[in-house]
């Protein structure tokens, strides 16, 4: 590919034409808007990571409403982090979340700092990220470059190379980096987000309403829905799991999963062999005497059920859950290091768990509860 030096993108019009159509067309209202605060605006560009504004804005207001500075979070338990973080997935997130507000409150006295290189430096803020605070909070010119930004360069500019690919990922930065306008960058960088995520859309563009429509080379050329070029296809691995439902004396035997991979630092329900079957592998009735086996260690079985298969599908593969309700009839005493905790059923709403194990979870807890109820 023909390198292009970064000035031959320069273009005025551009940024000007974005600018003018942001102030009057743009969002204007989210609740992370008008405000210098670093804090509100990190947090927000975090919580966007990959997740759009509609599912972002509970969890903003409640986030806040637990940690109202960055040194409330800073000094908060990581399981509280996780529990409120709980549902929103990529919890990678969650965790360089709290690791990066600990460091500002160490490094920099609690105050992000405005250069964006210092604050890509910091977990979970990468290039684009802190070009995105640093504009915000402290009116720096530097570019972004996130899902958004592709899909509009894409197609403004006609680029039909995958952007995913190194070359490409690179002369957009370049272009981008050129772009950038001399005055108002606050409302440049909110334009190429609105844009991106209201008009320039993957499946349905408003193009009658952009204004970048008349030099638009995906719209001229009747591109629009091969624009930008997708990834090539992959099959999507599959992975099963075995995991045990204990329910006893109206508590749920838990565990703590470990700090990295799948649902890293959350609390989930114990797996029978303690880690994930086999890519490809599929489950077929496990054999009464490896659960027994299993449940041992937690106390002497007295019944068990198998449940319907629970599959959740993560960016890179399927999971398929097969869960066992299991009853005790005598609870073993555990040791306190062994990473497991009998929890209140009752608080299972607030527990730090994985979606598709919380809702699991509520469904037992509320036939059980139901079920005790008949009896009496």
């Amino acid at each position: 590919m023909k390198v292009v030096a970064a000035e031959n993108f320069a273009d005025p019009s551009f940024s000007a034409d974005l600018i003018g159509w942001q102030k009057i067309h743009g969002r204007h209202v989210l609740p992370w808007q008008n405000t210098r605060d670093a804090y509100l605006i990190w947090l927000s560009e975090i919580m966007l990571q990959q997740t759009q504004v509609s599912a972002v804005l509970g969890y903003y207001a409640r986030f806040l409403e637990r940690f109202p500075t960055l040194r409330d979070l800073a000094s908060a338990p990581v399981e509280d982090v996780m529990a409120q973080w709980s549902g929103l997935g990529y919890y990678t997130r969650a965790r360089n979340l709290h690791k990066c507000a600990q460091r500002v409150v160490a490094e920099y006295d609690g105050v992000f700092p405005s250069d964006p290189v210092l604050l890509a430096e910091l977990p979970g803020i990468g290039r684009s990220t802190a070009a995105a605070i640093s504009a915000f909070s402290s009116g720096t010119r530097a570019a972004i470059m996130d899902g958004n930004v592709k899909r509009v360069f894409a197609r403004v500019f006609g680029i039909d190379t995958y952007p995913g690919e190194r070359k490409t990922e690179e002369m957009m930065w370049r272009r981008a980096e050129a772009l950038l306008p001399e005055q108002g960058i606050e409302s440049y960088t909110q334009g190429l987000m609105d844009m991106g995520a209201t008009l320039c859309t993957r499946s349905s563009p408003s193009c009658e309403r952009c204004p970048m429509q008349p030099r638009c080379v995906a719209f001229s050329t009747n591109r629009t829905k091969d624009l930008p070029v997708r990834k090539p296809k992959k099959v999507s691995p599959e992975k099963h799991a075995v995991m045990l439902a204990i329910i006893d004396g109206g508590q749920v035997l838990l565990e703590q999963r470990p700090p990295s991979g799948i649902w890293g630092g959350l609390l989930s329900l114990p797996e029978l062999d303690g880690h994930l079957l086999a890519e490809d592998d599929e489950v077929e009735a496990v054999d009464d005497d490896a659960l027994m086996l299993a449940v041992g260690k937690f106390g002497e079985m007295e019944s068990h059920e198998r449940l319907s298969t629970v599959t959740h599908v993560f960016t890179h593969y399927k999971l398929h859950i097969t869960p066992y309700r299991v009853t005790l009839a005598r609870r073993q005493a555990m040791a306190a290091e062994s990473g497991h905790v009998w929890y209140d059923a009752a608080k299972i709403p607030d527990a730090p768990l994985p979606a598709p194990i919380k809702k699991l979870l509520l469904e037992l807890v509320g036939d059980s509860k139901a079920a005790q109820q008949r009896m009496f």
